[in-house]
Parts: C-alpha cells; sequence; structure tokens
C-alpha cells in the first residue's frame, strides 16, 4: 500500500491543537479589556515526574493562548482537609481563573472530593460531577478535556455527526460516558462497551466509528474495524521494546489498523495535543462565565 496514503490516514491531533490555541488569544484579549484575566493555576500534590510533563505541556499551550499560567506544588503528606480548604480559597479569589488539579494524588487524598471541591465556574478540566451532569443537558461548554478532544478529532474527519453510528470502548466517568453522551447530543446513535460486553468485536465491526479508551495497549486489531471506519485511540501505555527501551503505543495496533481505517488517531501526537488545546479554551469559557455572572 502506497506510504503517502496510510500517512494522510492519520489524524494530525498537533495540528488541530495550534488551530484551536490560535482561536483563544483573541477571546483572552477582549477579557483582559474588559476585566482581569486573571491566572489559570496548576496544582500538584507531591513529586511525581509524569506530572511534570504534564505541567510542561499545559504552561506551554497557555503561553500560545495567551493566559497567564501558575505552577502551585502542594506537600505530598498535605491533608485532605487542607488541601480542600485551599481549593475553596481558590473558588473566591477572583486572580483565579481556573484550576487544574493535576493526577496521581497521594494514596490518602480522596482525588474525586477534591474535584468536587472546584466550583464548576472555575472547573476547566471537566472534572466537578456538576460539569459531567451538565452534558446530559448538552451543555458542554466546560466538557472533560479529553473526551472534548476525541468529540473534536471525529468533527476532523468530515463525518457527518447525525446518524453516525459510533461504538464507545471504556465507560469511565471522565471519558468513556461523557463522549457518550456528547455523541448523542448531537445526532449520533452510541453504543458503548465495556469489561463485561460479550463480544466487543460484534460492535465494533460495525461502526462508521470507534473510539477506544480502555488501558491496554494494541487491544483493537484490524479484524475488529469495519473497512473505511474512523477511529479514534485515547489509550495511553507504556510498553517495553525490548533493546531500545520503551514506548508509548495506544490501545490500537495502529499500523495495522490503518491498513483497513480511512482515518486514525496517532499515539502519541493524535488525542494529546487537543486535550491540552481544548483545556485552554475552557479557561477562557470558564472566565467568560465568570464574567457574565458578575464574578469579576
Amino acid at each position: 500500500m502506497n506510504e503517502t496514503l496510510m500517512d494522510n490516514r492519520l489524524i494530525d491531533g498537533r495540528a488541530v491543537a495550534t488551530r484551536i490555541l490560535g482561536e483563544v488569544p483573541a477571546g483572552a484579549k477582549k477579557l483582559q479589556a474588559d476585566s482581569s484575566l486573571g491566572q489559570l493555576v496548576s496544582i500538584s500534590i507531591g513529586n511525581v515526574p509524569e506530572v511534570a510533563v504534564y505541567i510542561r505541556n499545559q504552561a506551554r499551550a497557555a503561553v500560545k493562548a495567551g493566559i497567564p499560567f501558575r505552577e502551585v506544588n502542594w506537600s505530598a503528606d498535605m491533608s485532605q482537609a487542607d488541601a480542600k480548604a485551599a481549593l475553596t480559597a481558590m473558588n473566591d479569589d477572583p486572580d483565579v481563573l481556573g484550576v487544574i488539579l493535576q493526577r496521581p494524588v497521594p494514596d490518602h487524598i480522596n482525588l474525586r472530593s477534591l474535584q468536587g471541591a472546584i466550583h464548576p465556574l472555575k472547573d476547566v478540566e471537566g472534572m466537578n460531577p456538576a460539569s459531567i451532569g451538565n452534558i446530559i443537558y448538552n451543555d458542554v461548554a466546560l466538557a472533560p478535556c479529553t473526551a472534548a478532544a476525541a468529540v473534536e478529532l471525529i468533527r476532523e474527519t468530515g463525518l457527518k455527526m447525525e446518524g453516525l453510528e459510533v461504538v464507545m470502548i471504556g465507560h469511565s466517568e471522565i471519558v468513556g460516558k461523557p463522549v457518550a453522551m456528547m455523541l448523542m447530543a448531537e445526532g449520533a446513535t452510541v453504543t458503548v462497551c465495556h469489561h463485561m460486553t460479550r463480544s466487543v468485536a460484534m460492535h465494533s465491526r460495525r461502526a462508521d466509528v470507534i473510539v477506544v479508551a480502555v488501558g491496554k495497549a494494541h487491544l483493537i486489531g484490524p479484524e475488529m474495524v469495519r473497512p473505511g471506519a474512523a477511529v479514534i485511540d485515547i489509550g495511553i501505555n507504556q510498553i517495553d521494546d525490548g533493546a531500545s527501551g520503551t514506548r508509548i503505543v495506544g490501545d490500537v495496533d495502529t499500523d495495522a489498523v490503518k491498513e483497513v481505517a480511512s482515518w486514525i488517531t496517532p499515539v502519541p501526537g493524535g488525542v494529546g495535543p487537543v486535550t491540552v488545546a481544548i483545556l485552554m479554551r475552557n479557561a477562557l469559557m470558564a472566565r467568560q462565565r465568570q464574567f457574565e455572572q458578575g464574578w469579576v
């Protein structure tokens, strides 16, 4: 098969992210003219090397978006009560436009409780239960970033959402379920598969679009994909590559699946960059809503 054709089947997440980030600065400048834009605050608890990579990517995206970015690191032994109190204080701080709570957190911290402590108008990651619940009512302005990125990449294919047959493999609260609800809001017909689904392949082989977020390397092979389908791979897995060390792969066997799919997102370079770009778009939207409701 022609190499160029195969490469053209890869959806360039970095290009999509660049386009999204390019749309944010104008809105940020307008808000600065009308009021204080404030800072996007990244909070990490303890020192986790993987988190540092996420923060660097977010900080670079914030520069491109024209959004002030501040990194805060709390001690690994900070108590749940103190962390929750500090987040509550940020809710009341007009100089904080939004809060990013980095994951993972120490074992003694209840992550869901802290996510719920961030006010929905400052929840730029879309992790507060209220933010996720809003999706049911088609309010997706502050939807979970990874879920929104998956939907954005489906749009990138040019496929018409109305009536689209989508199979979502994975049903987590912050990715799988929000993706399904967002796509249903746009008129797609969505089947959600999970670890108790009897035959995932039976469902995936009839889909126009497969979205997978499971966390199992190369779970999806070409035999599970209908020819011409689009495949959105949200998985991030580190595998041992022998003498050359480790590498990051998705939940899809990309090299094999792109032989049958019309579109596929690579890992890395697919969903990841778009997720960070949408985080910045969410930050701008959060500040706009704060301004409209008289918070700033």
